[in-house]
């Protein structure tokens, strides 16, 4: 008999704001509803982090820190 291995099922992914490193070498980002400041450093690097937005699984934040505009 043949037994084949079940697919994963596809993550739903949506446009997630987030803020990212402006330094060039720097990789560190963060979902923008995870982030404590209105305007975070990097905690890498400490340098100033800019929005951008990314394509990411949906995760839902329910904490009475989440980050709210």
């Amino acid at each position: 008999m043949y037994y084949a291995k079940k697919q994963p099922e596809p993550v739903p992914e949506e446009q997630t704001s987030i803020w990212q490193c402006s330094q060039d070498g720097c990789s560190c980002w963060m979902r923008e509803n995870f982030t404590f400041d209105d305007t975070p450093i990097c905690p890498i690097c400490q340098s100033t982090m800019v929005e951008s937005s990314r394509m990411l699984p949906t995760l839902t934040n329910n904490t009475n820190y989440a980050h709210t505009k």
